[in-house]
């Protein structure tokens, strides 16, 4: 589970599952489409979200708790 700012809602984060991420997208606006079909548009940029990603897969692989 990664933490994301929803856009023009600098106030309100949202998890969400990183393994139900399809695709990243910048359009200009970050835009993460999920396997459901449901997409978000966040605050954070796709390569800040891909690192959370994979900080979040990292730390799984590790044993550590989040």
């Amino acid at each position: 589970m990664i933490r994301v700012t929803r856009f023009k809602a600098q106030d309100h984060e949202m998890i969400i599952n990183a393994d139900l991420i399809e695709t990243i997208e910048e359009t200009p606006d970050t835009v993460i489409t999920l396997t459901t079909g449901k997409k978000l548009i966040v605050e954070e940029t796709a390569d800040e979200i891909v690192r959370r990603v994979v900080e979040y897969k990292r730390a799984l692989n590790r044993g550590a708790r989040i």
